[in-house]
Order: structure tokens, then C-alpha cells, then sequence
């Protein structure tokens, strides 16, 4: 078992199956020494596990839960292509949220995947981000997230 593999265990997370796409693309690419992952929905068990807009139907702490498991989905995407275990630093997440009027919270709800990948990776966790408020997600959903890792 490598290092990250070895670390989701001592945290007693597992990572889940890819999410199934819901339209025409794949999980995960690889270009070069990067991996980019398609954006993730927090699907668990292969149900969505919220719909509605954060400020309204999804209170903040909630969304910061599904952006945690945005974050396991795109990790799983990138285990599942090249292995957890090739990865050398995370570089970018971007979150976006579905924003209900007036909600600026984003940054705390995209911090569900940033603490995630910093609790796994440490240092080689620290990424560039961007948080960003939309009017609507796919299917409803009120968090997606996507990653940039570097891979060996």
C-alpha cells in the first residue's frame, strides 16, 4: 500500500466507486504530468445527495459535507485512471456552488474539499483555488468540484 492509499486508511475514509457521468465525458485525463479531473457531484452510493440551492433548500454546512464528497468522487476518478498513489501535489480545485440569492459563502462550502485534501496530502495538498457562485448545477445539484493533481 502506498503513502496515500496508507493515509485515506489511517483516516478511515474510503474512496468510492467513479460516479457514473452524466452526460458526454469521461471521469478523469491525463496530459503530460497532470491530471484533471471532470467536475464531481456529491453522489454517494450512486444517488445525489442533495439537490437545491445553498442558502435555501442546503444550508452552508451541509453543502461544505457534499463538497467533501465532491472532492472523494474526483480523488476516486484519479485513483481509478492512474492511481491514488501516483499523485505528487494537488495543484487547483475550483468549487463551484449553487447560490441562492444573495449567498456569499462560497469559500467556506468549497473549504469541505480543501480541508479534505489538505487532512490527506499535507504540504503536497496546499492547491490554488477558486470558489465560485452559480445560478444552477447539473441535476440539481448545489456543489461541484473539480481538481488539477500532479501526477509522477
Amino acid at each position: 500500500m502506498g503513502a496515500w492509499k496508507q493515509r485515506l486508511a489511517e483516516l478511515g475514509i474510503e474512496l468510492p466507486a467513479v460516479a457514473t457521468p452524466v452526460a458526454a465525458y469521461v471521469p478523469a485525463v491525463r496530459s503530460g504530468s497532470q491530471v484533471f479531473t471532470s467536475g464531481q457531484l456529491p453522489f454517494a452510493g450512486g444517488e445525489l445527495a442533495a439537490v437545491g440551492k445553498v442558502g435555501a433548500e442546503v444550508d452552508p454546512e451541509s453543502a461544505k459535507a457534499h463538497a467533501r464528497t465532491c472532492a472523494l468522487n474526483a480523488l476516486a476518478a484519479v485513483d481509478a485512471l492512474v492511481g491514488l498513489d501516483s499523485i505528487v501535489r494537488v495543484v487547483k480545485v475550483v468549487g463551484f456552488v449553487a447560490s441562492a440569492e444573495g449567498f456569499t459563502g462560497q469559500p467556506a462550502v468549497i473549504n469541505g474539499a480543501s480541508e479534505l485534501i489538505g487532512e490527506i496530502f499535507g504540504d503536497a495538498g496546499s492547491h490554488a483555488r477558486s470558489a465560485v457562485g452559480v445560478a444552477e448545477l447539473p441535476v440539481g445539484a448545489p456543489v461541484e468540484v473539480e481538481m488539477i493533481v500532479e501526477v509522477a
